[in-house]
């Protein structure tokens, strides 16, 4: 019995326009996202309002575009514009149009109040279908590369020693030109290379400058608490009150780093075994009730989460609700921190030292002296009461919900979404993709958990006999497909085309095709007809 194989047409073309939502599945992520920018009103939006120069892209869909794009994986301004051609889900998402890289790239860098907005109107709807409910919150830091080089990279003193060598190159550059041509040069007419070190002196002039005014304000901030650590030292009694407390330095160091590429980037290393890297640290406030929908999401310039956890704890937005319990680890240890957040009404459960170092192992591979974990036994009151409290059963019970809460939801950004990092500049900037990121991130959760309560099955995974789309997959070559029919072989004419065409359950196409008919079918024949004869009909 000779091989049968599925009729493949490519030449024919489709008798009816593509109706788009049947080509879509009901589940697909791109329903409930087109459903979520609807509630963001178009006030929160950057748009021209003149009316003036070429029709503007409707803002909500931009907004869709980005977050779909961003939950599939798809990042850059250029690869969502191919998108809009070659991924059928987003090319529904923008309703067949093309937005070129430029306008996405545009959109997306002024519209972050909107990202905002959408993201607290998420979490609300949450609220609203039972599915979130605040109590319970693990924080977390995870350090996101930057979109600049670490070899990019200059020192306070190494800057200022390259200024005054380019000083003097352009000068030396200048005396040649001068004694070349017998008159001065204007600037527009320097020769290329002066323009380029004109140019690099300027930015490492430029580079020195932020450098002192960042070292203005963090003088600025750190002498309130000089003031007090002074005052403290007076009210001592007696000849021994300790060392005197330094005053915060109003001048820079000469090892102050900034980077040329972007200057609010850091250098940063995840551990001790790992190299630095130019990063931010993105921190994140996960629900740890089961959701695992993250309530707040901010950037942080500082390496250490030392200092982290009142901040991300204010970031979340009343709407989401007010928790009673945070989660954190040993990153987070600070005593003056936690006793401020307690006094807030919300209950700290931290590590005050790392898991490794309280997990003892039988066949440990390492030596003992090759660990970097050390135990640590606290002196502080506060932290030994909290070291008591998470050896309780009852605080392992509680504490254990960290691990199982905010890190799968870095684990699904990095691995899942492939975010490991930003393609922004600037605080600011990077601080609004990182909640885009995390939007992106509770649309997809938030739309699997009501599709779970609802009573609906996840999407089938992706097996020998199922297709990327949920679909089921026809067999391929070699594969002996059991019980197939010769229906590909009766279908391959245009009438059996028409006739497939015309059997869709679709009201649209019915309704596409009765007008087609009347328009080139019944028209015609009715104008042929004599005037009685039409009347009657």
């Amino acid at each position: 019995m000779p091989a049968r194989y599925v009729n493949i047409d490519r030449q024919t073309p489709m008798l009816l326009p593509v109706d788009l939502r049947e080509w879509v599945a009901e589940d697909d992520l791109a329903h409930f996202v087109l459903e979520a920018v609807e509630k963001v009103e178009l006030s929160r939006f950057v748009c021209n309002e003149r009316g003036s120069g070429s029709e503007q892209y409707p803002p909500r869909m931009m907004l869709a575009l980005l977050i779909y794009c961003y939950s599939q994986g798809i990042f850059g301004s250029r690869r969502i514009e191919v998108a809009t051609y070659q991924h059928l889900s987003v090319r529904y998402v923008a309703a067949n149009t093309h937005p070129d890289h430029d306008t996405i790239c545009t959109f997306r860098r002024r519209n972050f109040t909107a990202v905002a907005e959408c993201f607290v109107r998420v979490l609300e709807l949450a609220r609203e279908i039972g599915l979130l409910r605040v109590g319970t919150v693990s924080v977390d830091g995870t350090r996101l590369a930057a979109n600049a080089s670490k070899h990019r990279n200059i020192s306070y003193q190494r800057a200022g020693e390259l200024v005054e060598l380019l000083k003097a190159d352009v000068a030396e550059l200048l005396a040649r030109a001068e004694s070349a041509d017998g008159e001065p040069q204007p600037k527009e007419g320097l020769p290329e290379e002066l323009a380029r070190r004109e140019k690099l002196r300027e930015k490492l002039e430029a580079a020195r400058a932020q450098i002192e005014e960042r070292v203005r304000q963090k003088a600025q901030s750190e002498q309130a608490a000089y003031e007090a650590k002074v005052q403290a030292r007076a009210e001592r009694h007696g000849r021994h009150k300790g060392v005197a407390p330094q005053p915060p330095k109003q001048e820079p160091q000469g090892d102050e780093l900034i980077n040329l590429t972007d200057a609010d980037s850091r250098l940063m290393c995840r551990s001790q075994t790992e190299a630095f890297v130019q990063s931010y640290n993105a921190q994140a406030a996960v629900c740890a009730e089961g959701s695992q929908l993250i309530l707040a999401a901010r950037v942080s310039q500082c390496a250490a989460d030392r200092h982290e956890l009142e901040p991300t704890l204010e970031a979340i937005p009343a709407e989401a609700g007010t928790p009673n319990r945070v989660l954190v680890d040993s990153g987070y240890l600070n005593g003056p921190a936690w006793e401020r957040v307690s006094q807030r009404g919300v209950e700290v459960y931290g590590a005050v030292r790392a898991q490794a170092s309280m997990e003892h192992r039988r066949y440990e591979f390492r030596d003992p002296e090759q660990r970097s974990e050390r135990p640590f036994d606290p002196k502080d009151p506060q932290l030994v009461a909290m070291k008591e409290k998470l050896e309780t059963p009852e605080g392992r019970a509680i504490y254990g919900r960290r691990k199982c809460s905010v890190e799968p939801v870095f684990g699904i950004i990095k691995q899942t979404l492939g975010f490991r990092q930003f393609l922004l500049r600037g605080v600011e900037k990077v601080g609004g993709e990182w909640q885009l990121v995390a939007l992106s991130y509770n649309c997809k959760r938030l739309d699997r958990l009501r599709r779970r309560s609802a009573g609906g099955d996840d999407p089938p995974r992706r097996t020998e006999r199922t297709s990327s789309s949920g679909l089921p997959r026809r067999p391929v070559c070699g594969e002996g497909a059991k019980g197939s029919s010769t229906r590909g072989s009766r279908h391959r004419s245009r009438r059996s085309l028409a006739r497939r065409c015309l059997s869709r359950r679709c009201s649209t196409s019915r309704v596409r095709l009765g007008s087609v008919f009347f328009r080139f079918l019944w028209l015609p024949s009715l104008a042929a007809l004599p005037m009685p004869d039409r009347l009657s009909r």
